[in-house]
This record gives C-alpha cells, sequence and structure tokens, in this order.
C-alpha cells in the first residue's frame, strides 16, 4: 500500500487537496463524483482495491445545505451512506481515513468555541446527514479521522467570498447578517492541515480545524470588499430574520482547534490574514464573472 486516494476532488476542498498532494510530490489518486460515486458501496470497494491507497481523504458531500432540507434522503446518501462505505473499505484494507465534516453538527446556540466533546445537535437536514456521517466513520472500525471546519470559501466552485465578488459589481450597497458568528476557513490552509493529519501520529477520533479568530458575516464580508479595493461601507449590517432561508444557520457556530494544537499539528493563521493570503494568490478565481 503507498499513496494517496481523494474522493471529491474536483470540488472546491477536494481538488485543494490534489493540488497540495501533487505539490508535495505524493502519489494521489484523485476521484472526482463521475470517477467514484462514494454512495456505490461495490464502486468504492473496488476503487481501495485497484489504488490500494495507505490514506484516504474523502472531500465528497453533498452541501446544497437549503436543499438538503426538501432532500434528505440524497443528502444522507452522499454525506452518510458515503462515508460509510469508505470507512467500511478503508477497515478492510488497512487505510487511514480522512474524513471531512461540518459545524452544522451544533446547535449553534453556544458562547464559547466548542470542543471535540461539546454536545451535538444538528438544526438541519445537512447537518444531522453529516452528524451520521461522523457516526458510520467512528463506529467501523476504520482508522478514522473526523475533521470538522466551518465557512469555507476557495478558488473552485460557489462560495459566500464569490458572492460577495459578485454583488458588488451589481449593486452599491449590500446587506449582510451580522448576528451569525464562525471561524471563516480558507480550503487551501485547510488542505494542507488534512494532509498533515493524514501522516501525523496521532489518535483516529474527532478533530476540528479552522483558520484562527471569528467574525460575522457581515465583518467578513466588509473584509472581501477591502481586499477588493472597494470601500468597506459598502456593506451595511442586517439580522437573520431579514433573510428567511430554508435550512436554519448555526447562530454561533466556532469551533475550538485546542487539541489540534496540543498535538502539536501545523495551526491555521487568522482568517483575516488568510482571505488577503487568497486574495493574493487566488485572487482571479474570486473575482471572475
Amino acid at each position: 500500500m503507498s499513496g494517496w486516494l481523494v474522493t471529491g476532488a474536483a470540488g472546491q476542498l477536494g481538488s485543494d487537496v490534489v493540488d497540495v498532494l501533487r505539490a508535495y510530490g505524493e502519489e494521489v489518486a484523485a476521484f472526482d463524483r463521475a470517477a467514484l460515486d462514494v454512495t456505490d458501496h461495490g464502486a468504492v470497494l473496488a476503487a481501495l482495491d485497484w489504488v490500494q491507497p495507505s490514506i484516504v481523504v474523502n472531500c465528497a458531500a453533498y452541501t446544497a445545505v437549503d436543499d438538503a432540507e426538501t432532500n434528505e434522503d440524497s443528502a444522507y446518501d452522499v454525506n452518510a451512506r458515503g462515508p460509510a462505505n469508505l470507512a467500511h473499505a478503508c477497515a478492510r484494507s488497512g487505510a487511514r481515513l480522512v474524513h471531512v465534516s461540518t459545524d452544522y453538527v451544533f446547535a449553534g446556540n453556544a458562547d464559547a468555541p466548542y470542543d471535540e466533546k461539546a454536545k451535538t445537535g444538528p438544526k438541519s437536514a445537512y447537518g444531522r446527514t453529516k452528524f451520521a456521517g461522523e457516526h458510520a466513520v467512528l463506529t467501523s472500525g476504520a482508522e478514522g479521522f473526523v475533521v470538522r471546519s466551518a465557512w469555507l470559501y476557495g478558488a473552485v466552485g460557489g462560495n459566500f467570498v464569490k458572492t460577495m465578488a459578485r454583488l458588488s459589481r451589481e449593486r452599491e450597497t449590500v446587506d449582510v447578517v451580522d448576528d451569525q458568528i464562525g471561524a471563516p476557513t480558507w480550503t487551501l490552509h485547510l488542505a494542507r492541515a488534512l494532509v498533515a493529519l493524514g501522516i501525523a501520529d496521532v489518535a483516529p477520533g474527532l478533530w476540528h480545524c479552522t483558520n484562527a479568530g471569528e467574525a460575522t458575516w457581515y465583518v467578513f464580508a466588509r473584509a472581501i470588499f477591502a481586499e477588493l479595493g472597494l470601500d468597506p461601507a459598502r456593506v451595511q449590517p442586517t439580522t437573520s430574520d431579514k433573510f428567511i432561508r430554508p435550512a436554519p444557520r448555526p447562530a454561533y457556530s466556532v469551533l475550538s482547534t485546542q487539541k489540534w494544537q496540543r498535538a502539536g499539528l501545523p495551526e491555521l493563521p487568522h482568517w483575516r490574514d488568510a482571505v488577503q493570503e487568497a486574495f493574493e494568490t487566488t485572487g482571479e478565481e474570486f473575482t471572475e464573472p
């Protein structure tokens, strides 16, 4: 056994994981959704038998949070059955599994960062299906690492940064909620962290990893406008009750990364520094129409 297998390799996070591994000179088999449907148990077993990886990183996910409210079965297939299939295959082959989860497994009513031992309580279909995926990995018998992260943005696919860049071209002012708090996390930084965890001599189980610090969506949006060279005052604060959406959002979902730090794993920079670095290195991808 040698090398890495990455699922969801064409997605926002998966593409960065693949790029990081290749930059490090690692042998990696990159499977996008068309190449490997993680909900197909037989296909997953066949893929691992063929590649024989030492480490599997699961970035495949159903991330349409609002759509999941009316398509929970579809979300469950990808977010719960998919990880279960991968965990079973890894347990059989002896590969290590690094599975990515979310802050949405928490209720979002805390007033201090959630650590790995905090009580879960997902309020949305997306959160419920991701929590089921966590359980599947942790009870599978595989050497499974579940990494919760939050508020991801990257060069590939849609995300909040790209939405703000688009709205900055379409509107003079933009209303953004100022009563939801989290930790904006650049997928390139998270990708490097996942690779580090994949080879680290640490115990399997639950881990939290985000960029440091915390912000509201409003504060995050102002930082994006600043990096675009625009006046942050064009971003106006509002409240969640002005933007009713199908899926409830956690009011507070900052994740504690103290366990990560104590283990000596590489700490991610402060979220504001990450935004600046992201624009300096991949700014064109964020701002293209």
